[in-house]
């Protein structure tokens, strides 16, 4: 059982987002007699779920009358026909209450899905799958949660969750070098320190600093993440090493084979499909 982000953190941008939907008033729904009724929630192929709980709330939210009640748990896989979310009650609550609960079931459950194929791919390697902070503004909590139901493991959530000098940082500092120190002379002891490096020279550069707790390495060739990876081994240094930098499906195995301890996929929540999910009323 997957624990995602108490209510209390996305249920403003659930309030944003069902009054964004009805606009001034939902003319068809008006239309139509409001009834009892049960509605299900189908997967239409088989995908990983991520985003019940989510769901959930969205009902509540719009009519807290609402029983419902779920028949599956994120994090699980499930095929095409299975029922994973059941609606009983005001047919209009279920009704205003439709797009956006879909909607957002489908995009969170498409991340865990995507995240799950990558972590498959890379299985036995002993590397593991990382999200970005490429993320979808106000969605941020949610889809790195998705992502951690499908298997993977997140990256900084905030910019205070870690330091991570990329190639801007290290040219306004002056080098690798000169952006470590000031960045350990700033950051909290308990903070760790990564480095981006686009060259084996700065791989080199990094090993030589005990500050450094990673390196990120960026589009780097797998001939180069091999040498990176033995750098690092014959420096006795136990920092990290991450590999980025359009990190495709059908690479991830060879990537992961060269020894890196991470693989990072900014596809897992800026371009992860959204899954096929209907909600049909009785």
């Amino acid at each position: 059982m997957f624990h995602p982000p108490h209510p209390e953190t996305y249920r403003e941008q659930l309030g944003a987002f069902l009054r964004e939907d009805w606009g001034t008033q939902d003319w068809t729904t008006a239309a139509v007699p409001d009834r009892p009724m049960t509605a299900r929630v189908v997967a239409k192929g088989d995908l990983v779920l991520a985003g019940l709980p989510v769901a959930r709330e969205v009902f509540r939210l719009t009519e807290p009358a609402l029983a419902v009640s779920l028949k599956c748990e994120d994090g699980q896989r499930v095929v095409k026909g299975t029922e994973v979310l059941r609606i009983e009650g005001s047919s209009h609550g279920i009704l205003l209450a439709e797009r956006v609960m879909l909607n957002l079931l489908q995009r969170l459950s498409g991340t865990a899905t995507l995240t799950r194929r990558f972590v498959d791919a890379i299985e036995g390697t002993g590397a593991r799958i990382l999200d970005t902070r490429k993320t979808t503004p106000g969605l941020k909590l949610l889809e790195k949660y998705a992502v951690r139901c499908g298997g993977g493991v997140n990256h900084r959530l905030t910019l205070g969750d870690g330091v991570l000098l990329k190639e801007n940082h290290l040219a306004a500092a002056g080098g690798v070098r000169a952006a470590v120190e000031a960045a350990r002379r700033a950051a909290p002891n308990l903070v760790k320190i990564e480095v981006e490096a686009e060259t084996l020279g700065q791989l080199k550069a990094c090993l030589e600093l005990p500050e450094v707790d990673g390196v990120l390495l960026d589009n780097m060739s797998l001939e180069q993440m091999r040498e990176a990876v033995a750098l690092r081994d014959r420096s006795g240094r136990r920092l990290f090493l991450e590999a980025s930098g359009n990190l495709s499906l059908d690479r991830a195995r060879a990537v992961a084979e060269t020894g890196v301890d991470f693989l990072s996929v900014g596809a897992l929540t800026h371009s992860a499909p959204a899954v096929d999910l209907s909600l049909r009323m009785d």
